[in-house]
C-alpha cells in the first residue's frame, strides 16, 4: 500500500513540475501579444467593375466582378470630398455644395477615361457615398460610377461586358447620332436611333451647361433653352444663326433630372429637328444648301 500511495505522490509532483515558467518566462501576460492594427475605414476600388448600382456601398454588400463579365456599372473614379465643404455628423446631400463639386471632379475623370463626353452617348453618371455609419467613423470618399444605358430615354443602366476606357474614341456605338422621333398627339414620345442615311427628322448636336439658375427657374426657362441649343444647331450645320434659322429647323432637348441638376449635372443634351421633312444624311457642316430655309 505504502508503495502504491509513493508512486502517486511522485505522479503527482510530475504533474505540478509542469506549471512552472518555461524558457524563462518573466510571468507577465500583458507583454508577449503582438500590436493590434489600427482599423481601417472600407474605401471601393477605382477601376473596378460592379454587378449592382448603389447609391450608398457599404463594406458588407460590396462586389465586383471581372469587367469582361456581365455587369451593370463600371468605378471610373473614387475621390475625397473637399473638407472644407462637409461636417463630420451630415452626409453631403442633393443641392450641396459638396456633392456638386464632387460631380465636376467624376465628371472631368469620366470625360478623360472616355474620350469624350458621357452625355454625347447611352451613359448614365451616377455618384455613390459611404453609408450614414461610414460617414460617421471618418470615411469622406466619392465614387463615380458610369453606366450603358438602353436609349436616350430609358436611361436605365444595362449590363454590358467590357471597359468603357476609351469607349467614346472613333466611330462609337454609345454615340447619339440620328433619330426619328414618334409622335403621339403633336407630343414626343420618345426618339427612335436610326442610321443618318435612313429618312429621319432629329440628330444630336450637342451639349450646352447652364450655370447660374436653380432648378425652378430653368423648369420655366424653354425659351432659352430652345435658343441656347438652336445656337449649338447653327454652328453644327455651319449655317448663319440668324433669323432665318427657324425656317431651316427646330430644337428638341433633353435637360438633366432635377436630381442631377441639384447634384450638379447642368448638362442639356441639344437634337436639331426637322418638322417639315425627312432628312438622308447628316447635317453635320451641310451649310445653308444642305440645309435650306423653307
Amino acid at each position: 500500500m505504502r508503495r502504491w500511495l509513493g508512486a502517486l505522490a511522485l505522479a503527482g509532483t510530475v504533474v505540478l513540475g509542469g506549471c512552472l515558467p518555461a524558457h524563462g518566462g518573466d510571468g507577465d501576460l500583458t507583454d508577449d501579444w503582438p500590436a493590434l492594427r489600427e482599423p481601417q475605414l472600407f474605401v471601393p476600388a477605382a477601376g473596378a467593375c460592379l454587378p449592382r448600382i448603389s447609391v450608398v456601398a457599404q463594406a458588407s454588400t460590396y462586389d465586383t466582378v471581372d469587367c469582361s463579365r456581365p455587369h451593370l456599372a463600371e468605378a471610373i473614379h473614387v475621390g475625397s470630398f473637399v473638407a472644407d465643404e462637409v461636417t463630420d455628423d451630415t452626409r453631403p446631400e442633393p443641392g450641396s455644395p459638396a456633392l456638386r463639386t464632387a460631380r465636376g471632379e467624376c465628371d472631368l475623370r469620366v470625360r478623360e477615361v472616355l474620350g469624350g463626353d458621357w452625355r454625347s452617348a447611352r451613359l448614365t453618371l451616377n455618384i455613390a457615398v459611404p453609408s450614414t455609419s461610414a460617414w460617421r467613423a471618418g470615411a469622406r470618399w466619392f465614387r463615380c460610377d458610369l453606366s450603358e444605358t438602353d436609349s436616350i430615354d430609358n436611361t436605365r443602366p444595362v449590363n454590358r461586358v467590357g471597359s468603357l476606357r476609351g469607349a467614346l474614341l472613333g466611330d462609337s456605338p454609345l454615340a447619339h447620332r440620328c433619330f426619328d422621333p414618334k409622335l403621339i398627339g403633336g407630343n414626343l414620345n420618345y426618339m427612335a436611333p436610326v442610321l443618318c442615311t435612313e429618312p429621319h427628322r432629329a440628330e444630336f448636336v450637342g451639349v450646352y451647361v447652364e450655370k447660374d439658375m436653380s432648378w425652378a427657374a430653368f423648369s420655366k426657362a424653354n425659351a432659352q433653352v430652345h435658343r441656347r441649343c438652336m445656337s449649338l444647331i447653327a454652328a453644327f450645320a455651319a449655317v448663319p444663326n440668324n433669323n432665318e434659322l427657324p425656317y431651316r429647323a427646330g430644337s428638341i432637348f433633353y435637360p438633366p433630372s432635377q436630381r442631377e441638376w441639384e447634384e450638379g449635372d447642368r448638362g442639356v443634351r441639344c437634337f436639331l429637328w426637322s418638322d417639315d421633312r425627312k432628312l438622308t444624311r447628316s447635317m453635320r457642316d451641310a451649310g445653308p444648301k444642305g440645309l435650306p430655309a423653307i
